[in-house]
């Protein structure tokens, strides 16, 4: 039996109490089934929309999706989605339906949505109808579409980053005849937009299971991101490496948390090293300049994907980065950190121990090593309170006028003094700052 909260149990005895039929339904049901607390709770009614206005007529409501049928409501200061019971009619561009059609059975409305583990409800005792054995697939851990999933993707394309993301985040395998259409309909995701699919794409890769799905599903990727294909098989010979190029990006996503950025760091660290392979006479690979290639292309898909600016500039900072290799040492890290941040050089440092384990066990240790003790660096230089951006320098724009500095030389000298200070050569004290500009100057 499912828990279900007073405020919903209200609502629903409302509804009932007017005669209608009514159950929680979809995610919440789900959730509660996996042990897990919902984020929200769904209902769905046998109420048309003008009757549901007029049910909760004392309520306070939002038309959220009136035209579909979905109302929300304030029920004890928390607001509920409530959805007529509805049928779909054809699809346009295998994206939406071009009507809807309001019913009153519960098994019409059900028997609509994608995956059996959505397709479940129960009532406000917590008493679970399942028509399409949605609790038995999440016994067997299983990813299924209700009825025909060819004809499901058809519909809907979204629906195949969906199953890939349930998989993904829940840890289950994908039924094999759903996993069949989802690779014979992958074609049809170049009819879904951008965000939703970058929406699907971030929550499938904080999954536990997205290693399992980056490289069982690669085809799929790939239609989203065709920049990836030539990663596919694409073996490094090098000494460092035990994977080919896509497995090696699929086990470095797994290795780093589930950050939405740092995993889309990993997505995307090495997708340029296919133009950049040169293999020497000896037949080892050398990738020399695919951290800038890899970058110039996740700038490419993400803009396709329309992500916000921040988002791409971040990634692209790290990816950047990745496979700069500094050197053990106080300044080096000093200097890091004065061009980005502490926090960005803890993440910096996270995508290297993410990258260094999805490589072969060569010099592993010692590269481990290495980056714990730069962590140690960093940590305390930042508990120090360092200089390491202009404005913790002791003077500014109006000191370096006051020597008669001008124009552009005002920040090329105020980033000359940040750079010695950086580099311990000159304290951070205003007198001898304000002295070695006015030396420079004469």
């Amino acid at each position: 039996m499912i828990s279900v909260p007073e405020y919903v149990i209200k609502a629903i005895e409302i509804l009932e109490a007017s005669g209608f039929e009514a159950y929680c339904v979809g995610g919440c049901v789900r959730d509660s089934l996996l042990g897990k607390e919902p984020d929200d709770w769904d209902i769905c009614t046998s109420a048309t929309p003008d009757e549901m206005k007029e049910v909760f007529a004392d309520h306070r409501t939002v038309e959220t999706g009136i035209k579909h049928g979905t109302l929300t409501v304030i029920v004890d200061r928390n607001p509920l989605e409530i959805t007529t019971y509805r049928t779909e009619g054809e699809y346009s561009a295998h994206r939406r339906p071009l009507n809807v059609s309001f019913i009153r059975d519960l098994d019409g409305d059900l028997s609509r949505r994608d995956l059996t583990i959505n397709a479940m409800c129960c009532d406000k005792n917590g008493a679970v109808t399942d028509m399409f054995g949605g609790t038995e697939d999440i016994s067997h851990k299983i990813i299924r579409c209700v009825g025909d999933p060819f004809k499901r993707f058809d519909e809907d394309a979204l629906r195949i980053m969906r199953a890939l993301r349930f998989a993904s985040v829940l840890g289950f395998s994908i039924d094999e005849q759903t996993s069949q259409a989802i690779f014979e309909k992958r074609y049809l995701l170049e009819y879904v937009s951008g965000e939703r699919i970058f929406s699907e794409l971030k929550k499938l890769l904080c999954g536990r299971n997205a290693v399992s799905v980056l490289i069982e599903y690669k085809d799929v990727f790939a239609a989203i991101m065709p920049e990836i294909t030539p990663c596919f098989g694409l073996e490094q010979h090098n000494k460092h490496h035990c994977y080919d190029v896509w497995t090696h990006i699929a086990h470095s996503v797994g290795n780093v948390r589930q950050d939405e950025r740092l995993r889309l760091t990993m997505l995307f660290h090495d997708i340029g090293k296919p133009q950049m392979a040169r293999f020497d006479e000896n037949g080892n690979g050398h990738f020399k300049g695919h951290p800038i290639r890899s970058a110039e292309l996740l700038t490419e898909i993400l803009d396709r994907f329309r992500s916000d600016n921040a988002t791409i500039k971040y990634v692209r900072d790290l990816v950047i980065e990745h496979d700069n290799r500094i050197p053990v040492a106080r300044k080096n890290v000093k200097r890091f950190m004065s061009k980005h941040d502490f926090d960005f050089f803890m993440d910096y440092l996270e995508v290297r121990r993410a990258d260094t384990m999805a490589q072969s066990d060569y010099m592993r240790e010692q590269k481990l090593q290495e980056l714990e003790q730069l962590a140690l660096i960093a940590v305390e230089i930042n508990n120090e309170n360092c200089c390491l951006k202009l404005t913790d320098l002791a003077v500014d724009g109006k000191d370096m006028i006051s020597l008669g500095i001008s124009g552009r030389q005002i920040g090329a000298m105020l980033q000359r003094l940040l750079d010695l200070v950086v580099d311990d050569k000159l304290e951070n004290d205003r007198r001898k700052l304000l002295d070695y500009a006015k030396e420079r100057i004469r």
